[in-house]
């Protein structure tokens, strides 16, 4: 079987596909340190500017275990907060995609005109599983995201949440070869985005599972959209699609189900989530109003 990974990282990695020995020791501590809820990761945060020892010890311990945590904070948390939070985790690179405010951090709720209004996020529709920038350049990899819930919708708006490693054990356990096609260099193309006949971001080709360079650790650009992905034409490519698809529609154990109140927010190393459909509140005319950051830079822990 071929291996993507290079060959310094063959001694230790968990993901070397020529030797299971250290992906199995990997994987039962995984699977046995794994949350059950979301209860297990909510993070009670009393200062965002100055997060304590005890505090960010428990985020960690949550990051280790899943890739992900969950935080609340009950004072009102605007853009300046939530960057000087982040700060505080090793990300400060932030991501400037395409409809971000001009700071780097994107106000998603539903727009009713202007470029914002053609994409998803900005809707009240449902979005299906995805890690966020799958369509953006190696070198512009999402590595860390933040979600942070300013107010809720009336009814909705709740996410799936699911550790992209634990997928990759899915996989892997029921066939190696989904992993080695899914990590082929010519695995999944995103198109062009092309606006009124001018190219604002160039066509991308890559894998859906990589090692990252800069850190060691399992990446996933992935998106479950069908409209205008491209996958290698191949039948191994083919099968681990199929089996990709079938595992994120068969509610697997370690699926994590969280609709955030006011004040929550969730802190991870780029996941894989969902958002099912919302209703705002008519007769007040709220919106729901989620404030997200995307970092090239991967959350450190101490």
């Amino acid at each position: 079987m071929s291996n993507p990974l290079p060959n310094q990282e063959l001694a230790t990695s968990p993901f070397d596909l020529n030797h299971s020995r250290n992906y199995l020791a990997w994987r039962s501590e995984k699977l046995a340190s794994y949350p059950r809820t979301t209860r297990e990761l909510v993070v009670p945060v009393s200062n965002p500017h100055n997060v304590s020892k005890a505090e960010r010890a428990s985020i960690e311990e949550r990051i280790r275990r899943c890739n992900m945590a969950l935080f609340s904070v009950e004072q009102p948390m605007d853009k300046a907060t939530l960057r000087a939070f982040c700060a505080q985790f090793g990300l400060i690179r932030l991501d400037a995609n395409l409809c971000a405010d001009e700071d780097g951090i994107s106000a998603l709720q539903v727009v009713p005109e202007g470029r914002a209004r053609e994409y998803i996020p900005y809707s009240d529709k449902p979005i299906n599983w995805h890690t966020d920038g799958y369509y953006n350049s190696p070198e512009q990899r999402i590595r860390a995201m933040v979600l942070h819930c300013v107010r809720p919708a009336a009814e909705g708006g709740e996410n799936a949440l699911l550790d992209h490693e634990i997928l990759y054990i899915h996989l892997r356990d029921e066939n190696p070869e989904h992993i080695a096609a899914l990590m082929h260099p010519e695995c999944m193309t995103i198109p062009a985005n092309i606006e009124n006949g001018i190219e604002i971001r160039a066509r991308q080709t890559g894998p859906v599972f990589s090692i990252d360079d800069a850190t060691g650790h399992l990446h996933m650009r992935y998106t479950a959209r069908t409209r205008s992905i491209e996958w290698r034409d191949d039948d191994s490519t083919r099968a681990a699609v199929r089996a990709l698809e079938r595992l994120l529609s068969s509610n697997l154990p370690q699926l994590l189900r969280h609709r955030m109140a006011s004040g929550e927010g969730i802190l991870c190393n780029n996941i894989l989530h969902t958002r099912t459909g919302f209703t705002d509140n008519a007769q007040t005319g709220e919106q729901r109003l989620v404030l997200r950051a995307r970092y090239h830079d991967r959350i450190q822990l101490g």
